[in-house]
């Protein structure tokens, strides 16, 4: 514990670039925590409904099923109803938008614990060479002290320490809200896969029924 207060007062500058990455990295994870868990919603109740709606081509009331749905997924199966409503023809490209630009809320932020992961080991190695260097210029003027040798190698591996963990810490969020975000992507194309279906199935209706009247 007396290292530590020690580091603290001899190396702030040093540990107050890492410092202010653990705040940033708690304080991204919370929110996106949040706000993933506020978005969640469960895609395998959720399409029966809209195919049942679709199939009887009640637009309506698959609308009324997104907006009850709510979150991001609700935005995204309202905007696909929307589209299909207006312009069949282009829905795929249409609904690749919405999609993107849902995609893009839900990986806001999520950089800034990227870069986080990749920058925060080396500066606690930064922090740990300052200290060594420093631990050797006290050596070359006071004379060999073994304790103050400890008391440098100690601090200088803190920093090292602190350096990794947050970048472990960072890292492990990362990973973990990007499969988030790919589980989202995947909700989003089974959305789209159920409402192509619908417009095909439609297109393959037109052309039966202009074939049976070219053959009348």
């Amino acid at each position: 514990m007396e290292l530590l207060i020690e580091t603290a007062k001899q190396d702030w500058w040093v540990l107050l670039p890492i410092l202010i990455c653990s705040v940033l990295t708690i304080a991204v994870a919370i929110d996106r925590w949040s706000f993933y868990k506020a978005n969640k919603r469960n895609v395998i109740e959720l399409i029966p409904r809209l195919q049942k709606e679709l199939a009887r081509n009640n637009l309506m009331g698959a609308q009324n099923i997104a907006v009850q749905c709510g979150g991001i997924i609700g935005e995204v199966t309202e905007e696909a109803v929307r589209i299909l409503s207006e312009q069949k023809k282009g829905f795929s490209r249409s609904f690749d938008i919405a999609s993107t630009l849902a995609s893009r809320k839900l990986e806001h932020r999520l950089t800034i614990l990227g870069t986080i992961g990749g920058i925060a080991p080396f500066l606690g190695l930064f922090g740990t060479v300052f200290r060594i260097l420093y631990t050797f210029q006290d050596l070359a003027s006071q004379g060999n002290q073994s304790a103050a040798v400890a008391m440098g190698i100690g601090s200088a591996l803190i920093a090292t320490a602190f350096g990794l963990g947050v970048a472990i810490v960072a890292v492990v969020c990362y990973n973990t809200f990007q499969s988030t975000v790919k589980r989202f992507e995947d909700d989003f194309q089974l959305i789209k896969l159920l409402f192509l279906s619908f417009v095909d199935s439609e297109e393959d209706t037109k052309v039966q029924s202009g074939s049976s009247s070219v053959a009348l």
